[in-house]
């Protein structure tokens, strides 16, 4: 079995994407998955093209893209990507689309079709905080989520997929002045347990992640 997992280059001024920074890190191999990374630019015009030729080259089973969420505190597993660019601010490419839609007459939204509440429940048994995610919010990290569910549609193999965004790493928070971080060892070993449990299981768990706001 093999999983492309993804991370995103910095942006909005910063040295560092902790999503490079962790996916840069882990093992060629994960219990009985190979592991093939990519970089994809903070880009909306760009960013699919470059995801969508990493999976023609990889052929993998899984995706997993990961991004960065600065000020969450949890690895958040995403479970939903909506079909709309709304940036708060401009994207590396200097583009900063408001209402606009990922793709034009698409449908309004993708489920990711990863088994997300049982690798988050794993997650929390290690010890790391986690959390079902229902926003991926409207910047890039959304676009690509709707973007990998939405090459799947026309695909001709069979894969499942999905989002995981990650907080900031210390020496952001340092930068920043209190914002919530998590170690990048950490964020490894969440994603090696996103992949090894997604590999493991076809179904998801049937249990409370629903919340208020």
């Amino acid at each position: 079995m093999k999983a492309l997992v993804t991370g995103f280059d910095p942006f909005g001024g910063d040295a560092v994407n902790p999503s490079s920074l962790a996916v840069s890190r882990l093992k060629k191999k994960i219990g009985k998955v190979t592991v093939i990374s990519a970089v994809l630019p903070t880009s909306y015009a760009r960013s699919a093209a470059v995801l969508r030729e990493a999976i023609d080259g990889a052929k993998p089973d899984i995706v997993l893209c990961v991004g960065q969420a600065g000020g969450r505190t949890e690895l958040c597993l995403e479970r939903v990507g909506i079909n709309v660019q709304d940036a708060r601010i401009p994207d590396n490419d200097g583009q900063q689309p408001i209402d606009v839609p990922v793709r034009a007459n698409g449908p309004a939204a993708y489920f990711s079709n990863l088994p997300v509440k049982a690798c988050v429940a794993e997650m929390r048994k290690a010890g790391l905080p986690a959390a079902v995610s229902n926003t991926a919010g409207t910047f890039v990290c959304n676009h690509i989520l709707y973007s990998l569910m939405d090459i799947f549609e026309s695909h001709p193999a069979k894969m499942r997929g999905g989002f995981l965004h990650i907080p900031y790493v210390p020496e952001q928070a340092a930068r920043l002045g209190g914002a919530p971080s998590m170690a990048v060892d950490d964020i490894v070993r969440g994603i090696e347990i996103i992949l090894a449990t997604s590999a493991a299981r076809s179904t998801d768990i049937k249990t409370a992640e629903g919340r208020i706001s």
